[in-house]
């Protein structure tokens, strides 16, 4: 799954616009490499996304195509921030 999709069906990031944005910007590491939009996203993958305030690493747990507001939770593992 594309990254900038993973971030949208996962709700850590609002509009898949925003997540390619973000993906643009170099705020989004995959396994500490950066990440464009059009990366893939496995099971077990780190991510790390840099807001100007925090960052936040998650570890990725699950891939799906449509996902509910409660499911959405269980598609990442936050790690730190």
């Amino acid at each position: 799954m594309r990254i900038d999709k993973y971030l949208k069906n996962s709700r850590l990031i609002k509009r898949r616009t925003i997540a390619k944005e973000a993906c643009d910007q170099g705020r989004i590491l995959i396994n500490g490499h950066l990440a464009k939009a059009g990366s893939l996203v496995k099971v077990g993958d780190e991510i790390s996304m840099d807001f100007s305030s925090r960052i936040i690493k998650v570890k990725v747990t699950d891939l799906r195509e449509h996902v509910t507001k409660d499911d959405a939770k269980e598609m990442y593992e936050v790690v730190e921030g």
